[in-house]
């Protein structure tokens, strides 16, 4: 049986150090989390893309704690080997510190061994009141979706000079304030190398080329089940979303053409029955 994956193992993993690449993949609920778990990924991840894959909105901008808190328990339940980190969403970690932790320290109760906030030198603070609480903090730069109005779009950020120039910065003060790994996001290749070769903790990239030490994906992109419209870096491996509608389309058939249910998915009755029931043997 595979070992649990912990905080310290992960912070460990530099592929520098001849470490295998992380596997880092969301999940929102218990079947899935059973999906990934069993095919052996380190981390699982209720990302604020539940807004988007699972809820429907447009952006990440609109869940609260209240619903990650929901679905980091559902995959928490399903008892997962991978180390299950809880995305802490928009406006939970902008605020007191004393707001702060108890927003992380929400995520914990339900079952999360870790959180994930966005932001870089500016995020600091929050990172050091919440490591200071014991509870061990991943952090995301690049494109940081809940900055997407600042940002103008989803846009792929550190293109030129001077802001690759302060994602380094980020990612270094990041990694002195205590985040055991950070999150690269739509940021140039050679950015993310450089960024990887430049700080003691693991880089995971998702947009950011093969030169992190992880990658991560959104499983329903993986699925296809996220729609057609799909980031460059998206590759999928199955497209369940038309097998899945297909399998719904061929059961209503049978429905109506009278073909389901047959005999043999039914619960048949006694003939005792049948005749107190007044239906013929």
């Amino acid at each position: 049986m595979k070992e649990q994956v912990t905080v310290p193992g992960i912070r460990a993993r530099k592929r520098s150090r001849g470490a295998e690449p992380i596997v880092m993949i969301t999940a929102y609920d218990a079947p899935f989390a059973r999906v990934v778990d069993q095919a052996d990924v380190d981390i699982i991840l209720v990302g604020d893309s539940l807004a988007e894959v699972v809820l429907g909105w447009e952006d990440t901008l609109h869940v609260g704690i209240a619903d990650l808190a929901y679905h980091v328990g559902a995959v928490a339940r399903s008892r997962p080997q991978a180390l299950l980190v809880g995305d802490m969403p928009w406006l939970t970690y902008h605020l007191e510190a004393s707001d702060t932790v108890r927003n992380a320290a929400i995520l914990v109760q339900a079952g999360a061994h870790a959180v994930k906030l966005e932001g870089g030198r500016r995020r600091v603070p929050a990172v050091r009141a919440i490591t200071d609480a014991e509870i061990p903090v991943m952090g995301h730069l690049g494109l940081t979706p809940q900055s997407v109005h600042a940002m103008g779009g989803y846009k792929v950020q550190g293109r030129e000079a001077i802001a690759a120039g302060e994602l380094r910065q980020d990612a270094e003060a990041l990694a002195a304030a205590g985040c055991f790994a950070i999150v690269l996001e739509g940021v140039p290749d050679a950015l993310a190398e450089r960024i990887t070769a430049e700080v003691d903790i693991p880089t995971i990239g998702i947009g950011a080329g093969p030169g992190c030490d992880g990658q991560v994906i959104v499983l329903h992109d993986l699925l296809g089940l996220a729609g057609t419209k799909v980031p460059k870096f998206v590759r999928r491996y199955a497209e369940l979303g038309s097998a899945a509608t297909e399998a719904v389309r061929d059961w209503a058939c049978d429905v109506r053409e009278g073909r389901y249910p047959s005999e043999a998915e039914s619960y048949r009755a006694s003939a005792e029955l049948r005749e107190a029931l007044g239906l013929s043997s």
